[in-house]
């Protein structure tokens, strides 16, 4: 139940030419401790709860529990969450070895923001960088979507 992910800023929207598929996200933050946060997602129409535990040094792997919610909870959660609901749509882009990028465009407060991130079996798996990746933010805080609901 370990999540090994990579950041990064995006220097213009190619990715969209490359997208296999696209989700409508709205989350909210039950607890933002930096020790713990508990989310409430709402996918497309599915939702769910997750917990992440605080980052390694490097800022690539943490705890992550996730479990499927009826929908109807999920959004009495959101209802309980703590100020700064994030409304995003999440790009799916394929790459090699069965990985795959994941790329945020934020709507609303952080309308502009496109983070991509690609999830790793291993902190040393390595990863062809799209030419439209762009300054790494692997465990800046500031980038972490507890902190931007936060702003």
């Amino acid at each position: 139940m370990q999540e090994i992910e990579r950041k990064f800023l995006l220097k213009n929207d190619h990715y969209k030419l490359e997208a296999s598929s696209f989700h409508h996200i709205i989350q909210g933050y039950l607890s933002r401790d930096p020790q713990r946060t508990v989310r409430v997602r709402i996918k497309d129409s599915r939702a769910y709860l997750t917990i992440k535990g605080a980052s390694n040094a490097s800022g690539t792997t943490r705890f992550e529990w996730e479990q499927e919610i009826d929908l109807e909870v999920a959004k009495e959660l959101l209802e309980m969450a703590l100020p700064g609901i994030i409304e995003k749509v999440r790009y799916i882009i394929p790459s090699e070895n069965n990985l795959k990028w994941e790329v945020d465009e934020f709507l609303g407060e952080h309308e502009g923001l496109l983070l991509a991130e690609i999830e790793l079996p291993t902190e040393n798996t390595e990863f062809i960088k799209p030419d439209w990746l762009g300054e790494e933010v692997t465990g800046n805080p500031d980038y972490y979507n507890a902190s931007l609901s936060k702003k």
